[in-house]
């Protein structure tokens, strides 16, 4: 039990990552923008946010600095596509390209950094309930937020004025343009405001998750943080359950790797990609449900008349 309760906990630290971005896309996407840069803009912020723990030494500034990393390269993004009808795909691309070549650069007198003792955070009264404590009561307070934050969102989408105007605009932008609104800067907002969770979640990965720099840390985490807001069907309630179903799947790999199974270690690496997969392919055989809930403008570029 003691096993499982610590693999819980992994699973928790790990989905967290995926949490933040894949909400960050989701609402990208709810406005209609596909954002493939998440991958580079999550490095970046990784190696920005390290860069300010190991300077600063406080984590909650190291979070603000890859939330800013990520704001202000989605920014750029948004520009290209929205205000200069740039392909969103390829800029998306060339984005994640630059991300991964300029944290590289940038990263290169912070690989043998190291921060300071980590703060062991934990429930005061819940934290010492045998398997509950140790399983969901000692994680760092981002997990919490995570959790706080999909909650929020989901009340956002569906239940504020605010949040039916982004769908609306991701739905139909030219009959939300036609009623007075201004669909391009919504959705520049939608972009930076994603960005800043996909920086928010790199810089976890770098200041929490694994206390360190490396180039390229980010492991394709990124993409997969893309094909959960497809396996969500862009509701944040099933973005943060596969967020955690993902974060199982990869913390599985070492839980086996600990006890000794005889696999073959690159096998259990490939694990969580291997699900995303058989996700993907396994949603894509009822294309109807995808098309039901996907945002109808996806993709799509808008000109105002």
């Amino acid at each position: 039990m003691d096993q499982f309760a610590l693999l819980i906990a992994a699973t928790l630290n790990s989905g967290t990552v995926l949490a933040f971005a894949s909400l960050g896309l989701l609402i990208n996407e709810r406005a209609g923008i596909v954002n493939l840069g998440a991958e580079g803009m999550m490095l970046v912020a990784a190696v920005a946010g390290f860069a300010v723990a190991v300077h600063t030494g406080n984590e909650w500034l190291a979070f603000g600095a890859g939330a800013v990393a990520g704001a202000v390269l989605a920014a750029a993004f948004g520009v290209l596509v929205i205000w200069l009808n740039t392909n969103q795909y390829a800029t998306g691309l060339a984005l994640s390209l630059f991300g991964t070549g300029f944290s590289a650069f940038a990263g290169i007198r912070y690989t043998q950094e190291k921060l300071g003792e980590r703060t062991n955070f934990e429930i005061p009264g819940l934290a010492d309930v045998p398997f509950f404590g140790p399983a969901f009561f000692r994680q760092h307070p981002m997990v919490y937020i995570a959790i706080a934050l999909t909650i929020a969102i989901a009340w956002f989408l569906y239940r504020s004025r605010a949040g039916l105007v982004l769908r609306a605009v991701g739905e139909s932008p030219e009959s939300a343009h036609a009623l007075g609104y201004p669909v391009r800067r919504i959705r520049l907002l939608a972009v930076i405001f994603g960005g800043a969770l996909c920086g928010v979640a790199g810089a976890y990965i770098s200041v929490v998750y694994t206390h360190l720099w490396v180039e390229g840390m980010i492991a394709g985490k990124g993409w997969i943080a893309l094909a959960l807001t497809t396996f969500a069907t862009w509701r944040p309630a099933r973005v943060l359950l596969g967020a955690y179903l993902f974060g199982g799947v990869t913390m599985l790999q070492f839980q086996l790797q600990g006890e000794g199974v005889q696999i073959s270690s690159q096998f259990l690496t490939m694990l969580p990609y291997l699900a995303t997969i058989l996700v993907l392919v396994l949603i894509s055989r009822n294309a109807s449900f995808i098309r039901v809930n996907m945002p109808a403008s996806i993709g799509k570029p808008f000109f105002p008349g």
